[in-house]
């Protein structure tokens, strides 16, 4: 797969996260900003594995989120937080996958596109 479809998607994911955080508080900012943290991470496997299986891309960004996420129970460096965050959310768990569904399913319809 080339590589400017998924800087473009990586972009897009950015803006929709930055979107999401200006238009929306609460519950809706917070869980969309997890779906599309996952989302990031994809297109940073996708990127760097330009080959890579969706299914497989969607395997390693949930298992990188929850990764991050169960490293939360523990000590997170404050210079890391703003990053990878400081707090275990169970519900966080959930967005992830949700996150990593989506991005397999599209990049599998671009796939069958292209």
């Amino acid at each position: 797969m080339s590589r400017l479809p998924v800087l473009i998607a990586a972009a897009l994911t950015i803006a929709a996260g930055l979107g999401v955080r200006a238009l929306f508080d609460g519950p809706v900012s917070k869980y969309a900003g997890d779906a599309l943290y996952t989302v990031l991470i994809y297109t940073l496997v996708a990127l760097i594995l330009p080959k890579v299986k969706p299914w497989v891309a969607a395997a390693l960004a949930a298992g990188a989120s929850w990764m991050i996420e169960f490293a939360q129970l523990g000590e997170i460096p404050a210079m890391l937080r703003p990053l990878l965050g400081s707090t275990f959310n169970p519900p966080d768990l959930f967005w992830y996958a949700v996150g990593a569904a989506t991005a397999w399913a599209a990049h599998t319809l671009w796939l069958r596109r292209t």
